[in-house]
């Protein structure tokens, strides 16, 4: 699919759409994902750019800031890990959410992606879940 040695265009773009996540900007994120990109994430699959649309425009929460941690490209794939800072808009409030995902790019987009991220942590740390240790 990517053009061996082609890493450094491809973490390029992935960089760019990871800064969609602040700017909310849906042409930026059209030019640099494939409509019919492929999601593995949660024990989940999706298809379709259409869920990351909805995603960066999940009303109530915005992204403040993005820190990346490592960014690794090789070829085809580009491995990525960070944190996102959300503040959740109705209380102000601000949280972290780390995050580790790995892209496949072929002609300057993303068609596919695998991830995961903290969901719990970033729940507690909006107060919406009670911050105690769970028992199993």
């Amino acid at each position: 699919m990517g053009i061996p040695g082609n890493g450094e265009k491809n973490a390029e773009v992935v960089r760019r759409y990871l800064r969609t996540f602040i700017t909310r900007d849906l042409a930026e994120l059209r030019d640099v994902m494939a409509a019919d990109v492929e999601i593995y994430g949660a024990g989940q699959f999706v298809h379709g750019r259409q869920n990351v649309e909805a995603a960066l425009m999940t009303p109530g929460l915005t992204v403040v800031g993005q820190q990346i941690v490592e960014l690794f490209a090789a070829g085809d794939r580009v491995a990525v890990t960070g944190t996102n800072t959300y503040r959740q808009d109705s209380t102000g409030k601000t949280a972290a959410q780390s995050f580790c995902k790995m892209y496949q790019l072929a002609d300057g987009q993303i068609v596919r992606f695998w991830g995961e991220q903290d969901l719990y942590g970033l729940l507690v740390g909006l107060g919406m879940l009670p911050g105690t240790k769970l028992a199993f």
